[in-house]
């Protein structure tokens, strides 16, 4: 039986259309490159900071219990798509090449204004 059809081969019609709340917006990808981000309206008319790209990191050394804000220099795995390590994408759970060494993004650049990282032995 084919997804959205009756027995009889009719189709089911929605009682209704998508509310505003309902819309999804368009996915952003955050890319290596000049430091770049913008405010949107979120539901409740509160605001919300995200980021477009990004050249700085703020990385967290658990071996000195410190962080550094330092440049990103490559981006070397995305474990989710190996395709958007070769684009040069932030995600969170990516490998990224910086001054300090190899760290892991740990939070998600696109919904937030900032990349955080934890840096790898």
């Amino acid at each position: 039986m084919n997804k959205g059809k009756k027995i009889s081969g009719g189709i089911y019609h929605s009682n209704r259309k998508k509310k505003l709340f309902e819309l999804v917006r368009p996915s952003r990808t955050v890319k290596l490159g000049k430091q770049k981000s913008k405010t949107i309206r979120t539901r409740g008319n509160n605001k919300k900071a995200v980021m477009l790209s990004a050249e700085l990191v703020n990385v967290y050394d658990p071996k000195t219990n410190t962080s550094k804000k330092v440049k990103i220099k490559n981006v070397l795995e995305t474990p989710p798509d190996r395709f958007l390590a070769r684009q040069n994408v932030l995600v969170k759970s990516a490998v990224i090449e910086t001054e300090l060494g190899k760290a892991r993004i740990s939070n998600r650049p696109s919904q937030e204004g900032c990349v955080q990282a934890i840096l790898i032995e």
